[in-house]
């Protein structure tokens, strides 16, 4: 399973669709492109094993370069666009990249980054100084594959305890390219089985640095179906795409529900959306009530599953199967197993700590102790989620790990946003937690206590999320603040977040115990 094969049987078959601006990359094109930059990788050093970053936006080239890491049996970091310089740097320096392909749209970040160890320069889309530009590489290398192609494999990283992410490594299967035993081929396939069938139109909304699009959409290609991937999501552009290309399958984040939902009703009925044949969606709880009103628009076509980055252990769960259970994430895959803070399995309906037998192997790159920590003596391993089985063996979370927020589909780790703002000196004491967001299911809120109790101002607060956004990514920063004369701490010094988040959950459609 692989473009190539595709490439062969229907060269001019679209392999890729760009949502907004119509480019198409056909299997034939989507094929030479991939070789002659995996040739170009290995003409620069690049030797399988090593590791190359991808820092860019939703581009038809960006599916090309990871299909070139991937023929080349190379590790490929995809960084998400948003981050800071010091950001960018952490993930570049922590996967030790010797190769990057930037966008222009970054070039401001990519000014300050410190690339000295790099080995290769790429401006994958536009012109970056002292970069490579993609297209020229392309046309001054050779078209004929490598003679020892091997399947490589994406590195992308899940944010740690500390606030820093951590590179989720997996073993490289080792293989040739297209061998039907390498991980990523039985990752497709499986993912295959389980949709629809026939000629696919597959749609991916969202960005392609994060690791489902990126997964599903390669393995898509290796099944020959066409992508058609939006440069952003837009709830009317969406639902004309599927119209436009007849798309059959999609996947989704709950807010991309929310967005469409708040179309009108009269212009969400005149889109011919019949094409449609298997929606997953992922990444974020969708609440209750926007599913169901998913379900009644779309019809029972909407399944849904529970992962991680880890591949510890997932579930799945179809629309009917939903509509008898709601609320659940659906059966194990693994066998699963619900443990509470000594260790001991709870029986059904108990909330406790999710732990899953089996799964793939994987580590924390640079992380030996934090790889350790999520396995138990069992040789179970978690990701920290929280939750419970019910009588028929159906897992429903009931809160996050650690005190992760998710906001549009997005993980977001509050420490490294609480460290930042405490460096700020008006400020004593802060917490960050998620707060009910109808759009984006939570959003990102700062308590605050101040130095000077009196000093609290909506000004004061505009120039303390400024500040975080001067240091961090936009979506870690705190999109409103509250001052507090005191935050619940304990005499240790621990802080009860259950506490504020009670304040701002109480009587909503919450998964916070």
């Amino acid at each position: 399973m692989t473009p190539g094969h595709h490439a062969r049987l229907t060269p001019q078959a679209p392999a890729i669709v760009m949502g907004i601006s119509g480019e198409v990359v056909t299997y034939a094109q989507l094929e030479d492109r991939s070789i002659r930059f995996a040739r170009a990788l290995r003409e620069r050093g690049l030797q399988p094993g090593d590791h190359i970053a991808i820092l860019m936006e939703n581009t038809s080239s960006f599916l090309e370069i990871t299909w070139a890491a991937q023929r080349s049996g190379l590790y490929y970091t995809a960084i998400n666009r948003h981050l800071r310089t010091d950001e960018v740097q952490y993930v570049l320096d922590d996967c030790g990249a010797l190769a990057l392909v930037a966008s222009e749209s970054v070039a401001d970040v990519v000014a300050d980054l410190d690339l000295s160890r790099l080995r290769a320069k790429f401006a994958g889309a536009g012109e970056i100084d002292g970069f490579e530009s993609y297209d020229d590489v392309l046309a001054t290398t050779a078209g004929s594959p490598l003679e020892n192609e091997c399947e490589g494999r994406e590195m992308l990283y899940s944010s740690g305890t500390t606030g820093r992410p951590k590179g989720v490594r997996k073993p490289l299967p080792g293989t040739p390219f297209g061998d039907p035993t390498s991980a990523p081929v039985l990752i497709a396939k499986g993912m295959l089985d389980r949709s629809s069938s026939g000629n696919v139109v597959y749609l991916s909304p969202a960005p392609l640095y994060h690791g489902s699009p990126l997964i599903f959409s390669m393995s898509w290609h290796r099944a020959g179906a066409t992508v058609v991937v939006m440069e952003s999501f837009d709830p009317r552009r969406c639902l004309e795409l599927i119209e436009q290309y007849g798309v059959t399958d999609a996947q989704f984040v709950p807010t991309m529900f929310v967005r469409m939902l708040r179309l009108p009703a009269a212009e969400r009925e005149r889109y011919n959306l019949s094409s449609l044949r298997s929606v997953m969606h992922s990444a974020a709880p969708c609440p209750v009530a926007v599913k169901r009103q998913m379900l009644d628009w779309w019809g029972p076509i909407i399944s849904e599953y529970y992962s991680g980055t880890e591949d510890v252990g997932a579930t799945a769960i179809t629309a009917t199967e939903w509509l008898a259970h709601p609320g659940s994430v659906g059966r194990p895959l693994q066998t699963c197993h619900i443990v509470d803070e000594n260790g001991n399995e709870l029986p059904a309906g108990e909330s406790g700590v999710v732990y899953f037998e089996g799964g793939r192997p994987f580590e924390y790159h640079n992380d030996p102790e934090k790889t350790a920590s999520v396995a138990n003596a069992h040789g179970w391993r978690t990701i920290g989620d929280m939750g419970y089985l019910d009588s028929e063996g159906y897992l429903y979370l009931t809160d996050r790990k650690a005190h992760m927020i998710i906001s549009g589909g997005v993980n977001i780790y509050p420490q490294e946003t609480e460290n930042t703002l405490a460096s700020h000196p008006a400020i004593a004491d802060v917490a960050v937690i998620g707060v009910p967001d109808e759009e984006m299911g939570e959003s990102v809120k700062a308590v605050v206590q101040l130095v000077d109790p009196e000093a609290g101002s909506d000004q004061l607060a505009a120039d303390l999320i400024a500040f975080c956004r001067g240091e961090l990514a936009t979506y870690k920063c705190p999109r409103s603040v509250d001052f507090v004369a005191e935050l619940p701490r304990d005499p240790n010094g621990k802080l009860y977040k259950r506490r504020l988040r009670e304040q701002y959950w109480d009587g909503r459609d919450s998964l916070i115990l």
